[in-house]
């Protein structure tokens, strides 16, 4: 798979499928999230995204590719919530209007 989309901390790879559904791969590496709390949260926030979008029918990938806080930040945050929210509704709608890849 190539990367279709990035934003800030996230890499989204896609490709189109036979199946009639999208499917989603969710890859939070502990270099880049240290706390369990932090990569928990942001496969829940992801997961609830890709419930909620209107996707054709792809496997899509999102990957953290670069550090989200730092150990001396608090785990999760309001503003850690609404600014993950904010790049996966932006990764996952590029691809509820593009047609799927190949």
């Amino acid at each position: 798979m190539r990367p279709v989309y990035r934003t800030a901390h996230f890499v989204l790879y896609a490709r189109s499928t036979q199946l009639s559904h999208a499917r989603l791969g969710i890859v939070a590496a502990k270099r880049f999230a240290p706390r369990a709390v932090t990569r928990n949260t942001i496969k829940r926030v992801a997961r609830e995204l890709f419930r909620q979008s209107d996707l054709p029918a792809i496997d899509c990938i999102v990957r953290l590719s670069k550090p989200v806080n730092s150990k001396a930040e608090p785990a999760t945050t309001v503003s850690l919530k609404a600014q993950l929210r904010a790049e996966l509704t932006q990764l996952l709608a590029s691809q509820s209007k593009a047609k799927a890849p190949e």
